[in-house]
């Protein structure tokens, strides 16, 4: 690493990781020729494995593991995990530190394995005074926007959403006595999706239209008062799982379309207008309702810098500080040569287990941002 991107990094923290347990994490997934992959403060198994023969998970495949010591790791908690039934996906939440966070979600590829996973696991010992708890995950998905302005329609706010945010895949609106407005139901591909647009699209709203949206979560369905609760795993029953048990790039699109914002949607929320639909250079504009931001904003940038004329954008990131909701801030400056402008602003990510991880993410971040300013402002027409 070169000393310009060491003088960018928050100062360390105090060593406080049990280096014993990273150095057998590490043994493990050397032997095992496990892929762990790290993500937005969490460590991801799978999703699906290499392994995996069979369809996508449906509902209620995933168990919330909780009460997990602070130096336990994926190589006890996968093979234990996996001795239920085969793994879909497995993530450990991360502190900045190094330590996890006390919790995990586990998903199967059917409800009969998670069912047994809580079954057998719940109150399952992994040392002294620690004992799991297991329960079926509530994979929130939907998400309920309120204080829209009556006139918002729903394949304008359709497009709207999946510009400012990733995994959106439905809409549907609300109005009548005791709605102010038009309230929104939103459904995202994953809970994960639509955590990430809960924090984000309130602030975007107020900064791209001027409006205060409120955003909450949909009521989840309420619990089977006739399900009886978890039981604790009989003694014997599982191997002790202090004991080691063995176990591609992105690609362009045919075209490569920079979103704009609806102007019909604009003027119905009275915020600023888009000049007209932008898109690069020598390109057709995606279909109606299509958004193409599926591939990295990185290299996103990159190519319509490539297509305008421009040179490749060179970012500098500065890390400001961390937030009380565990989010880094870092402040940005992405200079885009021949383009009319610097592009300036703040991300904040979720803390990563290294710098590197934690710099590309905060990058991805920014030239999202930059991709939507241009965009916005019709600058890569």
């Amino acid at each position: 690493m070169d000393n310009q991107s060491k003088n960018l990094l928050p100062p360390p923290l105090p060593q406080v990781v049990n280096l014993e347990r990273v150095q057998a994490l590490q043994a493990w997934v050397k032997s095992t020729n496990t892929k762990l992959t790290q993500v937005n403060g969490q460590r991801k198994y799978g999703g699906p494995p290499d392994v995996w023969d069979g369809p996508p998970p449906g509902a209620r495949c995933e168990v919330f593991i909780s009460q997990i010591p602070r130096d336990v790791y994926e190589d006890l908690l996968i093979p234990l995990f996996s001795s239920v039934g085969a793994l879909w996906e497995f993530r450990l939440m991360m502190n900045f530190s190094g330590q996890n966070r006390g919790f995990a979600y586990a998903k199967y590829g059917t409800a009969a394995i998670a069912n047994d996973a809580i079954h057998l696991l719940h109150g399952y010992p992994l040392g002294p005074g620690a004992r799991l708890s297991v329960r079926c995950s509530i994979e929130k998905r939907q998400l309920c926007i309120q204080n829209l302005p009556a006139s918002t329609r729903q394949e304008e706010l359709l497009q709207v959403l999946r510009l400012l945010s990733a995994g959106v895949e439905s809409v549907a609106l609300k109005a009548g006595p005791g709605i102010e407005g038009v309230s929104a139901v939103v459904a995202f591909s994953s809970h994960h999706a639509a955590s990430m647009a809960k924090k984000a699209l309130g602030e975007e709203f107020k900064k791209q239209f001027c409006l205060d949206i409120s955003i909450k979560w949909l009521s989840a369905e309420k619990p089977n008062p006739d399900k009886p609760p978890p039981q604790r795993a009989p003694k014997g029953l599982l191997p002790s799982p202090l004991k080691h048990l063995g176990q591609t790039s992105p690609r362009l699109p045919p075209r490569l379309a920079s979103p704009a914002v609806p102007t019909a949607f604009c003027k119905a929320v009275g915020g600023p207008p888009t000049q007209h639909d932008t898109h690069v250079k020598g390109t057709s504009p995606p279909p109606r309702g299509q958004v193409m931001f599926s591939v990295s904003p990185v290299l996103l940038l990159r190519k319509l810098s490539e297509a305008s004329g421009w040179g490749d954008p060179h970012y500098e990131m500065l890390f400001s500080h961390a937030g009380p909701d565990g989010f880094l801030y870092f402040t940005y400056k992405v200079h885009v040569p021949g383009a009319p402008t610097t592009f300036r602003g703040f991300v904040m990510i979720l803390p990563g287990h290294c710098t590197s991880t934690m710099l590309e993410e905060a990058r991805r971040a920014a030239a999202q941002q930059v991709l939507q300013k241009l965009c916005s402002s019709g600058l890569s027409a």
